[in-house]
């Protein structure tokens, strides 16, 4: 038998390459050979990868060594959130493998792997398979994934804090359920970078098994990560600051710091502003051109892994991109980035840091470029934050029962299976730990007869149970749309965009293309693209030399303030007045100046509203800094409050900092403010009735039904359009509404409106913070600076970019005279 390798020969490994390896690698080592599952915490480039490749690189050559002949099962499992990481990760291994002389395998299995590759896998998998949350879904579909999985050693969840707090995060947790049932001796470890809640994200990822979180550890990587955050300051400072240039009129700011540097990231917030900045840098300083490139997730995938690759090589001068590079695990090149807009979470900020300096000890340098100025204010909090090493927790989701139905009808695609059996694995985890028997029985009564409303229609008859109770899809026409739809990502129907010559450019979403109309001209990837014709899912163009042109925007593309990123941004406002405040402050003073002369900047006991006239009616503006998405809840329930007081109509409008009510009519604001305006009392019954709750869930039904399996969104290149899919979820939810109210799905649509789209627990914390504090009503005669944001955003809705920009520009200088 041969000698069974020892850990030296990876310690040797890290000798000859000049490392040494950190206390928390070896402890995360120790641990793994010890048994043990866990979670990793530890910064971007810290060497994260390797704290797990080499114990399981360990235990895998233990086994073959102790085995006569060689074993061709599965062994380990790393899961990615992201399909472009996995060649990375595979890249690591694989050096390992190398320079070693291992006899190890390894494969990838994402939506990129070809036909072929997958034929082959099913053949013989290697002993170390790097997938996705999606495709390990896929492969629980297939025939005797027990005997795929039975020798799998250990099962890695990179970059968790991605999954967590999403419905892909759930997928994980019922797989995991079903390994540790498959193969006892399993271990489960998750590697996370930037989290608050590590001891909450540990219990997620391993279930509430007592005896699995008794024999498990968080290791947290001591390593000072040095981050130089500098805020790139305009020299003269608008005292109207607006959202609408997009941080473009600091380009040649940016330029020298680009040349200075050998590679550099340019991260903005949206596809489309990465196009505009894209557009705008070749355009003002074409000898960028072949040094330039762009990549966000709409981009096809060979230009994508082209522009990682030139990274790598420092071929690339500069690269704008979007969140599609927050992730990864070497871009040692990287010298520096610049933030375009504020990031809107300390997380998301310190993830992208880390992309400079990706190596151990290295220093991560960032800039911050605020899109208008009242975003210095973040920038400054910012830095506090960076300093404090506060970051964001992500909140788990529960009972999230269109999972469990997808989940469900998948064991039944493969195998089969007996509830008996699976129940006690589903309570295992966090996310169905409080499951009942009724609830469990509605669900096995939903797979096979589409429960108590569906229950006539054939078509939601999809698992049959069979004599001996076991449940099982035996029809292969329900059994291959059900693995066309796995997985729990919903978005609007997209469109492929291609030349009429032919060649794959990208996608974009339904939505935006049923704007334009043949000889109209979008700019996408970079390029200016006349659309001729739509035929089936495909956006046929060709190149346009026309200046002037639309810019995509993808639904959903505006980011909201964290929780804990609005804390922070107040606490740096009602700094302004410190002896010791930061640069961005002191550039902010012309602004606070004049905020004063018309209103006041708020203190931490003060709630500012301010009211004024213009011709466009009355304005009433409320500053809670808290985010979009709860000024817009908020915005919707004091309109409806104030309603009930006295017939008035309100059009609303609303960003990061706060929202405005627009009227035909003054409101009497004493009169409101008497009458419990604030108050969080009945605040669950006041917003369903202000927002149209029953509209919200409605449209939020639309995904709840397509991961429930509930319709059907099409077979590849024949895609089923985003109006029919919201038409048949309607039809779906008024049945349930009249017939069935009690239907977890039907409810759960209500719950995911109020606590995921409205963020009603943070609302209702926000009221009660300005429970607390002296509301400050001002009236006043102009528009302020703080207002000014607001007020100019709605007439976004209405004019051209090149209109807006003159009419803001008129609106400045009559502010200014005055």
């Amino acid at each position: 038998m041969p000698k069974s390798p020892d850990i030296s020969l990876f310690t040797d490994w890290f000798a000859s390459k000049g490392w040494t390896p950190f206390e928390f690698q070896t402890e995360t080592w120790h641990a793994f050979a010890k048994g043990k599952h866990g979670l990793l915490n530890a910064p971007t480039g810290s060497g994260k990868t390797y704290a797990l490749w080499i114990p399981i690189f360990l235990e895998i050559l233990k086994l073959k060594a102790q085995k006569k002949r060689k074993a061709s099962t599965l062994k380990a499992v790393w899961i990615t959130p992201l399909r472009a990481l996995s060649i990375e990760i595979q890249q690591a291994a694989e050096q390992l493998i190398v320079d070693l002389n291992l006899d190890l395998s390894v494969g990838i299995r994402t939506g990129d792997t070809p036909q072929k590759e997958r034929a082959k896998q099913k053949r013989k998998m290697p002993d170390l398979l790097i997938t996705t949350p999606e495709s390990l879904q896929l492969l629980l579909a297939s025939k005797d994934y027990p005997k795929t999985f039975k020798d799998c050693q250990a099962i890695v969840v990179d970059e968790w804090h991605e999954l967590l707090g999403t419905k892909r995060g759930v997928q994980m947790e019922l797989a995991l359920s079903r390994f540790k049932t498959i193969n006892p001796k399993l271990r489960v470890w998750g590697i996370s970078a930037t989290i608050g809640n590590l001891e909450q994200a540990r219990d997620v990822l391993l279930g509430v098994d007592p005896k699995m979180l008794k024999n498990s550890i968080l290791i947290k990587a001591d390593l000072e990560k040095n981050i130089h955050v500098q805020s790139i300051i305009p020299e003269t400072m608008d005292k109207f600051p607006w959202r609408g240039h997009l941080g473009l009129h600091l380009l040649e700011e940016v330029v020298p710091i680009i040349k200075a540097s050998k590679t550099t990231l340019l991260f903005t917030n949206t596809r489309s502003q990465c196009e505009i900045w894209f557009q705008k840098i070749l355009e003002k300083h074409p000898e960028f051109a072949g040094e330039l490139a762009m990549h966000h997730g709409s981009i096809n995938k060979e230009t994508r892994l082209w522009v990682e690759s030139a990274i790598r090589n420092e071929s690339l001068k500069a690269v704008v991109c979007t969140s599609s590079l927050d992730l990864g695990v070497d871009f040692a090149p990287v010298e520096t980035i610049i933030q375009i807009g504020g990031p809107k979470g300390v997380a998301r900020f310190l993830q992208r840091a880390g992309r400079s300096g990706h190596q151990p000890g290295k220093t991560s340098v960032i800039y911050f470029l605020p899109t208008h100025a009242i975003e210095l204010i973040e920038a400054s909090a910012l830095q506090k934050a960076v300093k404090s090493k506060t970051v964001e927790d992500r909140l788990p989701y529960l009972n999230s029962f269109d999972v469990l139905v997808q989940y469900l009808t998948t064991l039944a695609v493969s195998d089969g299976f007996y509830p008996k059996n699976i129940f006690p694995e589903i309570q295992s985890t966090f996310c169905f730990q409080t499951i009942t028997e009724e609830q469990w029985d509605w669900a096995l009564s939903f797979i096979t007869k589409g429960g108590e409303a569906l229950q006539t229609y054939d078509e939601y008859r999809k698992v049959e149970i069979e004599e001996d109770g076991l449940f099982k899809v035996n029809r292969k026409g329900i059994a291959m749309r059900h693995r066309l739809q796995i997985g729990t990502i919903v978005s609007d129907a997209v469109l492929t965009v291609k030349y009429m010559t032919g060649g794959f450019i990208g996608s974009v979403e339904e939505w935006f293309i049923s704007k334009l109309k043949p000889g109209d001209v979008f700019t996408f990837a970079g390029r200016n693209l006349e659309l001729i014709r739509i035929k089936q899912m495909q956006v046929l163009v060709r190149k346009s030399k026309s200046k002037t042109s639309k810019v995509p925007s993808w639904m959903g593309g505006r980011l909201t303030l964290t929780s804990q990123m609005s804390e922070l941004l107040r606490e740096e406002l009602y700094n302004q007045d410190a002896e010791d405040k930061s640069p961005e402050l002191v550039a902010l003073e012309p602004i606070f100046e004049r905020q004063n002369l018309e209103s006041i900047v708020p203190r931490p006991h003060q709630f500012l509203i301010e009211t004024f006239k213009t011709w466009d009616g009355y304005h009433h503006i409320f500053y809670p800094f808290e985010g979009r998405f709860v000024h817009e809840a908020m915005g919707s329930l004091l309109a409806y409050r104030i309603s009930l007081l006295s017939p008035i109509s309100f059009s609303l409008a609303f960003n990061d900092y706060g929202f405005e009510l627009l009227s035909d009519q003054p409101v009497d604001m004493q009169s409101v403010l008497d009458n419990d305006l604030f108050t969080a009392d009945y605040l669950l019954d006041d917003l369903s009735k202000s927002l149209n709750a029953t509209e919200m869930a409605r449209r939020k039904f639309r995904d709840i039904s397509v991961i429930a399996g509930l319709v059907f969104t099409g077979y590849p290149n024949k895609l089923i359009k985003n109006k029919h899919l919201q038409s048949s979820s309607q039809l779906i939810f008024d049945v349930f509404k009249d017939f069935d109210p009690d239907n977890p799905l039907y409810q759960q649509a209500f719950t995911e409106t109020f606590e995921h789209s409205l963020e009603q627990g943070r609302l209702q914390k926000a009221l009660e913070r300005i429970a607390t504090q002296d509301i400050v009503w001002k009236t006043c005669k102009k528009p302020t600076p703080f207002s000014f944001p607001i007020i100019t955003d709605r007439l976004r809705e209405k004019l051209s970019s090149e209109k807006l920009s003159d009419r803001i520009q008129k609106m400045i200088k009559k502010l200014q005279k005055s």
